[in-house]
């Protein structure tokens, strides 16, 4: 079976984070937000105190049990380069190198604007700042692709003389 290769966007969680139910409900739930992951991207959620190990790129990564408050997966931990912190959205490229770990919660239109800027390589070409301000939302893309598609030529009326 032939895979595609895309990149990854790993959403990490853990099941007591309010701000990561939130992004869940406000901004991955975003049908614009949703569609372009699943077409650009193999979207992963991570629960980032998950017990199950994880085989990734040649590696094995275990739950570290410390105490209730202080239990990890080393997968979260490489993933978000020690930060530890919820939510993290991680993007990692197409040979599975990390390119950007963005803890924090965003919201739809942040995470639209960041998404695409990784989606589309422009982090390999453009500055995020000038990104940014040149940044035109999906939804105004989309309204603008269909106005300027060509109107179809309709069949023309014929006057009362071409009776």
């Amino acid at each position: 079976m032939k895979v595609d290769k895309k990149k990854i966007v790993i959403d990490v969680y853990t099941d007591w984070c309010g701000w990561c139910k939130r992004m869940d409900k406000s901004t991955f739930q975003k049908t614009q937000i949703s569609n372009y992951l699943n077409e650009n991207y193999y979207p992963v959620k991570l629960n980032a105190e998950q017990k199950e190990v994880i085989n990734f790129a040649g590696q094995q990564f275990k739950y570290i049990d410390q105490g209730k408050t202080k239990s990890y997966h080393e997968f979260a931990l490489a993933v978000t380069r020690g930060q530890l912190s919820y939510p993290t959205v991680v993007f990692i490229d197409e040979e599975l190198n990390i390119i950007q770990s963005i803890p924090g919660f965003r919201t739809a239109q942040e995470f639209e604007m960041i998404m695409t800027y990784f989606g589309e390589n422009m982090h390999k070409e453009v500055p995020w700042s000038s990104y940014q301000k040149s940044y035109v939302p999906m939804r105004i893309k989309f309204k603008n692709d269909i106005d300027q598609k060509t109107k179809p030529v309709l069949p023309a009326k014929f006057n009362q003389e071409d009776r």
